[in-house]
């Protein structure tokens, strides 16, 4: 079980109703934030989700709506005595930034492993992380941007009938199931004499600041949930969106629906749309199963039936 929760939703500017542009991610204890805009972690605060077990941070570009946060947000996380590595990612420049605000730090209780415009689909080398595979795609934006997607892998099903078709010890069961392998009596027990066959895991996608370029297809395709800038809700703001970058609620929806998801979480609001439910039919219309995104919405993913 996936949970995603919406720390801000607003784009440009924090908004009394919005606060910036983050996402937090729990999937059995591992802690993911994608983004950290301004009131990152007052939002955070609020909504009760905890600053010392982040154990990865997903930067998308260096806009200060996706970004001003993070420098609180560090020295917050070393006062609430987190003391194991944290990962960032992000694109070009990120070191720099981070830099940067190091200039204001006295020092982090614990490491930062910076991972630079990464390249394709890899893994981060973490006992913590290893499970989950991140994949970035270059998006359309007036700077380098990231979209991300992460496929969070399933075990595979004990099978009981093979182990004792193996003849596996019963108090090896459980340790092969998780992945260990054992060296006994001359005979060497490893978890594909106790496992069935693999089972699918859960796909999420966040795709923000960009136009709908025709990349994001396949790379979002068969998301569980997809999470999509909609910076406008009229169709008629189509003008702004080509000239800022961004999208409107129609496109966000045509991507979904030609990408096959479950369902598609629209965010990244203009401060100047007072009230997004207005427009939800631009996206229904095309994609049904659209929802509209606020500070602190949770949403929990399961995996999928086949």
């Amino acid at each position: 079980m996936l949970n995603l929760t919406m720390i801000g939703t607003g784009g440009n500017v924090p908004t009394p109703e919005r606060f910036c542009s983050s996402a937090f991610i729990n999937y059995k204890g591992r802690k993911i934030l994608i983004d950290c805009g301004e009131g990152t972690q007052i939002s955070m605060k609020k909504i009760g989700c905890g600053f010392k077990g982040i154990d990865l941070i997903l930067i998308t570009h260096l806009h200060g709506d996706h970004i001003n946060g993070l420098l609180g947000l560090l020295s917050t996380m070393g006062n609430a005595e987190k003391r194991s590595p944290l990962y960032i990612v992000g694109p070009r420049g990120i070191k720099r930034a981070l830099s940067a605000m190091m200039v204001l730090w006295e020092g982090l209780p614990y490491r930062l492993v910076v991972i630079e415009k990464p390249v394709g689909s890899f893994s981060i080398n973490s006992d913590v992380l290893r499970e989950i595979e991140i994949s970035s795609l270059d998006l359309d934006h007036s700077t380098e941007c990231l979209g991300y997607s992460l496929y969070f892998k399933r075990n595979r099903e004990f099978d009981p009938d093979k182990a004792l078709e193996n003849q596996v010890p019963k108090h090896l069961w459980r340790h092969l199931q998780a992945g260990q392998t054992f060296y006994m009596d001359d005979v060497s027990y490893t978890p594909d004499m106790v496992l069935g066959k693999p089972r699918p895991g859960i796909k999420f996608s966040y795709i923000t600041d960009t136009r709908p370029i025709e990349a994001i297809i396949p790379f979002i395709k068969s998301s569980r949930l997809f999470v999509c800038e909609a910076m406008y809700g009229d169709d008629l703001d189509i003008g702004k969106a080509v000239k800022n970058k961004h999208m409107t609620f129609r496109e966000a929806a045509n991507l979904a629906y030609k990408g096959q998801v479950d369902h598609l979480l629209l965010t990244h609001f203009s401060p100047s749309l007072d009230s997004p439910g207005d427009y939800i039919e631009n996206a229904t219309s095309v994609f049904k199963n659209t929802s509209l995104a606020y500070d602190g919405i949770n949403i929990s993913i399961g995996y999928p039936d086949k």
